[in-house]
């Protein structure tokens, strides 16, 4: 990635507010502690806010759930800011590779929002499995990633947050949070859905061009 985008997903955007994010959206790099400030964070605005087109609000299953935020000054790379790297255009990674979720999500169902940067290993869940009629059925497509199980998954709150894959050495953005099941966080059969980053690899590089 660019030192002046940010990518994230739409389900963690107000669409009703579209308008306005160029002149009040702001992100917060290097953040750990929502409540306290420890002088490493980095305030940005953002200039624009790429939306992808086929995105449908009123029907996430239908995919495409992924915006590039483009700032007004480039981040400061340092220990606690660094570029993510992107997975190869249509990289598929195996059932059960070792991945992490972040975020500042729930704890638990019906929880509280975490005060402080949370870490979860999950294991990747292939489409073949996430498909199946009671699992997440014909909500997944093949442009989405699933991931996580009844031990730990992420939660309400973690959307827009990365699935970062360890794949031959290297880590990976291969995910995007995108949405949880409406029965409660690790809900047996409903692991995390994620949008695959490696599908959308050429909509990204005709905005970083």
């Amino acid at each position: 990635m660019l030192r002046f985008l940010v990518l994230t997903s739409l389900a963690a955007l107000d669409l009703s507010s579209v308008q306005i994010w160029a002149m009040t959206f702001r992100v917060v790099l290097g953040e750990h502690d929502l409540y306290q400030t420890s002088g490493r964070e980095q305030i940005i605005a953002v200039s624009k806010v790429h939306i992808h087109s086929r995105w449908n609000p009123y029907n996430v299953a239908a995919g495409y759930d992924i915006a590039l935020l483009r700032l007004e000054t480039e981040a400061t790379l340092n220990s606690y800011v660094q570029l993510g790297s992107l997975p190869p255009s249509g990289q598929l990674l195996p059932h059960n590779n070792f991945c992490y979720i972040t975020g500042w999500g729930r704890t638990s169902t019906g929880g509280s929002l975490s005060a402080q940067l949370k870490q979860a290993q999950l294991p990747l869940v292939d489409h073949t499995n996430c498909s199946k009629s009671d699992w997440w059925g014909s909500t997944v497509n093949t442009n989405m990633v699933c991931a996580g199980g009844a031990a730990e998954s992420g939660c309400n709150g973690d959307s827009g947050g990365p699935l970062n894959c360890l794949f031959n050495g290297q880590y990976s953005v291969h995910g995007i949070a995108s949405f949880v099941s409406s029965y409660g966080c690790n809900y047996p059969k409903k692991p995390t859905v994620f949008t695959r980053v490696s599908a959308y690899i050429e909509w990204m590089d005709s905005i970083m061009m």
